[in-house]
């Protein structure tokens, strides 16, 4: 039967100039770089220029993913943009992009699942484009949390940087079968029991500020392999699809130790795992399409590979995604 799937055209990525190495932490917190790359993997990552905004990572990924794609910001429907550190209270960071892009129509808004926010826009994305409301969605993930980032907390600054990553997913008939090309599967979740895990103390309503981020890291860890291993089998399972379709994993790089274990969980073995956490930190909802943009400039995917991503965040919320090349 013939249905209307989101198949990915274009992708791109862009990563402030400024690299901050673990050996330049060392004299800002107590900490080393052999503790960091021991704990998290990180070896690297990228902060934002003074006056250097969210909306201004999220254009030049934007732009890099139209020039790939052969298209023009006037050949998009819609933004979704995933962001836990927009530019302003209100309007959206998205309607940013669309006016920079050149978009006079159509429409664009945020979404916020921190971490899992990428995966959340995917799966609105698609579900605009199965309701025939888009045909062509630009999302993107972008952040910048260095701008919340409690450098008394030395067990967490050290962890986190600045990203965007963005692809444009294209409404394309397909069979109506696993063998179709785009999304196959979303699985969203969330449990708001576990808020004080991993959060920022501010907020328009609480305190008026931004405030910074707070984690209670061991108990993230927990929750992190075994809720993205259950995700992952649910979104192969929710394709019709088994872990050994899966060619490539592309997972919210949060922590090297959680990606292994939660391969390790799943069943996949760490050469078929994307890993970029060394070089990018954790970049929120802006982890996994970097990682996918990265990847697919390094020439790893083939056409008709089947990609697992899955990402845990704030809230707590996480979720899990499969999608064919």
């Amino acid at each position: 039967m013939a249905t209307p799937r989101a198949v990915v055209v274009g992708c791109g990525h862009y990563l402030p100039e400024r690299v901050v190495e673990n050996e330049e932490l060392t004299g800002w917190v107590d900490t080393s770089d052999e503790w960091i790359r021991t704990r998290s993997g990180i070896e690297r990552r990228h902060f934002a220029a003074e006056g250097e905004k969210t909306s201004d990572l999220a254009i030049q990924a934007a732009r890099m993913a139209l020039a790939d794609a052969g298209l023009t910001g006037a050949d998009i429907d819609a933004v979704v943009l995933a962001t836990a550190t927009p530019d302003q209270t209100f309007p959206s960071t998205a309607t940013r992009v669309q006016a920079a892009l050149g978009m006079g129509e159509g429409f664009a808004f945020d979404i916020q699942a921190v971490c899992a926010g990428f995966v959340f826009a995917l799966a609105n994305a698609t579900a605009l484009i199965g309701s025939g409301q888009a045909k062509r969605v630009l999302v993107i993930g972008a952040e910048t949390f260095s701008r919340i980032l409690d450098w008394n907390d030395r067990t967490t600054c050290v962890l986190f940087g600045d990203g965007a990553g963005a692809v444009i997913l294209e409404a394309q008939v397909g069979t109506g079968t696993n063998a179709d090309r785009g999304v196959l599967s979303t699985i969203l979740r969330s449990d708001g029991r576990f808020n004080d895990l991993l959060y920022v103390d501010g907020g328009v309503s609480t305190t008026q500020t931004a405030g910074v981020l707070k984690m209670q890291g061991r108990e993230v860890f927990k929750h992190a392999v075994q809720k993205l291993a259950i995700a992952g089998e649910e979104a192969l399972e929710a394709a019709d699809l088994k872990v050994e379709d899966v060619a490539w994993v592309v997972p919210h790089q949060a922590n090297l130790r959680i990606i292994k274990a939660t391969a390790d969980r799943i069943g996949i073995p760490l050469e078929k795992i994307v890993v970029t956490v060394q070089d990018h930190g954790n970049t929120s909802a802006a982890s996994i399409p970097l990682a996918l943009s990265v990847a697919n400039s390094e020439g790893r995917f083939k056409p008709g590979d089947l990609l697992l991503m899955e990402a845990i965040g704030g809230g707590l919320t996480w979720g899990a995604a499969t999608l064919r090349w």
